[in-house]
């Protein structure tokens, strides 16, 4: 990733070669799919687990994950160029920062989030993308003959099991991130459109013991909400879980509103919600729009492939601050302050005008 403007770049990871002249670097991009795949692998043999916190040699580590020792020396070889594992001077293999979020007990695990970005159909897709920028169309509905999560649902249920646990985990990460960043002490309700299991909500209500809090979710979301805001969990008297669609209606009035990582659909369907959002509240409402975004954040290398991806899945987008603005604007929001939660996610804090 990017450094931020005027921050200095962060050291390199151990085991990674400078920078190479431009012309190997373009070669190491057109091969940046077996980068993909090589951590995808990893994930799957759970290399990351096996290795302990010492040094572990490549023949007991094979035996862990049922490998041969051989080519799975060249995979972590070929990962530790990136900083991925080290490789050390004995010939054993060592755990780096990074490798070390491919763990699944590690508390920042990336390990869902790599597997969802690397499953089966991301590579039936992504040699398409010259097709999905010449029209502005998802390929998705050409490839498989359904919308993106119909197919996901329907036909590869796998693949639908690894986009909850990554949904999951990195609602889980972020959520105390928003919690900790809002303060909401002059306010008595909070909803959370779109808001998954409702880990945001959680956060809010443990952070705040007299609110209320709503979670509104499409119904096949919310059936699998937290076990504490559903019946008999320590938060229930106090949370609301709400099925249905924000693009079609917002049934949930509230002193704010918080919506996290949802406009990246069409136009039409954000200014949909956003209008929905207005209506629910009326004026003096606070709504909290929390966004990756393409423009100049530490992020950029993430946010623009996961742009591209969008489009490839959903025809949606990311959006950059003055897009974000300009669609918050164009619903009535008056924005009064945006603020970086993390180094991958903005939120625009807005109110509903009188």
């Amino acid at each position: 990733m990017t450094a931020p403007s005027g921050a200095p770049s962060a050291p390199p990871e151990p085991g990674a070669p400078p920078s190479p002249h431009p012309s190997m670097r373009l070669r190491e991009l057109v091969f940046g799919a077996a980068c993909a795949a090589a951590v995808r692998a990893a994930a799957r043999l759970g290399v990351a687990d096996a290795l302990g916190d010492a040094p572990m040699t490549v023949e007991t580590l094979a035996t862990a994950v049922r490998a041969e020792p051989k080519p799975l020396r060249r995979l972590l070889r070929a990962l530790s160029c990136y900083g991925v594992f080290a490789e050390r001077p004995d010939g054993t293999f060592a755990h780096t920062e990074m490798s070390r979020l491919l763990r699944e007990d590690d508390p920042n695990s990336l390990r869902a989030i790599a597997m969802w970005c690397t499953e089966p159909w991301t590579w039936d897709a992504w040699p398409l993308l010259d097709q999905a920028v010449r029209t502005g169309r998802n390929v998705v509905e050409d490839l498989y003959g359904k919308e993106f999560f119909s197919y996901l649902n329907e036909d590869a249920p796998e693949s639908a099991d690894v986009f909850n646990r990554a949904m999951t985990r990195s609602s889980e990460q972020s959520a105390r991130e928003v919690a900790a960043l809002l303060d909401l002490s002059g306010s008595s309700s909070v909803a959370d459109l779109g808001g998954g299991q409702g880990h945001v909500v959680a956060c809010l209500l443990d952070k705040y013991p007299a609110m209320r809090g709503s979670l509104l979710d499409l119904p096949r979301v919310v059936e699998n909400a937290l076990p504490r805001l559903r019946e008999g969990g320590d938060l229930a008297d106090r949370a609301r879980i709400v099925p249905g669609d924000v693009r079609e209606a917002v049934p949930v009035e509230a002193d704010v509103y918080i919506i996290k990582n949802i406009l990246e659909w069409d136009d039409e369907s954000t200014a949909r919600l956003l209008g929905n959002v207005v209506e629910a509240g009326g004026p003096g409402t606070r709504v909290v729009v929390i966004e990756n975004l393409v423009d100049d954040t530490p992020s950029m290398r993430f946010s623009t492939a996961m742009d591209l991806l969008l489009l490839l899945n959903v025809g949606g987008a990311k959006h950059t601050t003055d897009s974000m603005v300009g669609r918050l604007e164009a619903a009535g929001l008056a924005v009064r302050d945006i603020r970086p939660v993390n180094p991958y996610l903005h939120a625009f804090d807005c109110i509903v005008p009188a």
